[in-house]
């Protein structure tokens, strides 16, 4: 029987006064089994990040179209992308956001023509972006969505490591998905973007989503409420009553399994858990900290909805930690990990 071929991933570099850089050749010095992993970034600014840390990592450069070396733990082949001003460890500069835009789009084009089964990224720096003149980039998910030219995608963190599940006498999964109705918006914009048609437009992603990604096939939604005690029967705001019922129970009829709206604070509680394939925060912080503290480290970032596989790290930029040799690869190793998982289930692409 002929075995699987290997998935090629694209790795965007992020961030070059970022951890991006050297979690991406000390990803390569070890190695990834299973996958053909090419980076998107500077050649010379991947070598002179191995060589800081020294590391033995050869950098290959390519063209988009030529074939990839057989892959060796210390090869890195790169899909180049010019740097457009010098960049040292911690030190930002904004010349650089075109840099990160473009191997962002670098690894999209390589994904829709085919070269490529998925992408994954290491982190950016938000606010180099928007200092350089690109007004409203609020993010990898939006706009990698502009990129792809859909309507809505669905921000989703996940670890198959999660803190529940190590309880004794836990029977469930080990896995905890959080996804997100709104992401990066601030606090008294949130409300506001809770619609009826925004919900169903990101619960049937989620839900078609987590069948095509991860096998699961009648996912169980659990969905937090947006206001303290999922608003207290409408004592504590009526968003629950008003928007989120009417739409889960629609949704329901449609043969969607949803549970809630459900209080936040006792939803993320094993007993509320257990049986659930993914929750649906209201709002960034309302979800990611559970998640991360239930599996920082060892969890991913996951966009929904889009016509690509798309992985990322669950980390920011760690300035700080450039350049020490102290950044971990852990969430990395699990973003590339989860991404040949997903790619190699896509039935899409296996028709």
């Amino acid at each position: 029987m002929a075995s699987m071929p290997r998935p090629v991933l694209a790795l965007t570099s992020g961030e070059p006064a970022g951890i991006g850089p050297e979690l991406t050749v000390m990803l390569a010095a070890e190695g990834v089994a299973g996958v053909d992993l090419v980076a998107v970034g500077d050649p010379d600014l991947l070598a002179e990040r191995a060589q800081h840390l020294g590391l033995a990592v050869e950098i290959v450069s390519l063209a988009l179209d030529e074939p990839l070396p057989a892959p060796l733990p210390g090869r890195l082949p790169v899909w180049p992308v010019a740097l457009r001003a010098p960049a040292a460890p911690g030190v930002l500069q904004v010349a650089n956001a075109d840099y990160v835009l473009e191997t962002l789009d670098v690894a999209v084009r390589a994904c829709l023509a085919g070269r490529a089964a998925g992408m994954v990224t290491a982190p950016l720096h938000k606010g180099v972006i928007l200092e350089s003149g690109h007004v409203g980039f609020t993010g990898h998910t939006e706009y990698l969505r502009d990129a792809c030219g859909v309507e809505e995608v669905v921000m989703m963190l996940a670890t198959d490591r999660a803190l529940h599940a190590t309880r004794e006498g836990w029977r469930g999964p080990g896995a905890l998905r959080v996804a997100l109705a709104t992401t990066h918006l601030p606090l008294r914009e949130v409300a506001d973007a809770i619609t009826a048609e925004g919900l169903a437009r990101v619960l049937r992603i989620l839900d078609a989503d987590l069948q095509r990604w991860f096998g699961l096939p009648a996912p169980r939604i659990a969905v937090c409420g947006l206001n303290p005690h999922a608003g207290e029967g409408g004592h504590l705001g009526r968003e629950e009553l008003e928007v989120i019922e009417p739409a889960l129970a629609a949704l329901r009829a449609e043969g969607l399994r949803l549970d809630g709206p459900l209080p936040a604070d006792t939803l993320f509680t094993p007993r509320h858990l257990e049986g659930v394939d993914a929750v649906l925060a209201m709002y960034h912080d309302q979800g990611l900290p559970v998640l991360k503290y239930a599996g920082f480290g060892s969890a991913a970032n996951i966009t929904l909805g889009l016509p690509l596989v798309r992985t990322s790290v669950d980390h920011g930029t760690a300035l700080d930690l450039a350049g020490s040799g102290r950044a971990d690869p852990g969430s990395l190793r699990v973003a590339v990990a989860l991404a040949a998982e997903m790619a190699g289930r896509d039935p899409i692409k296996q028709r």
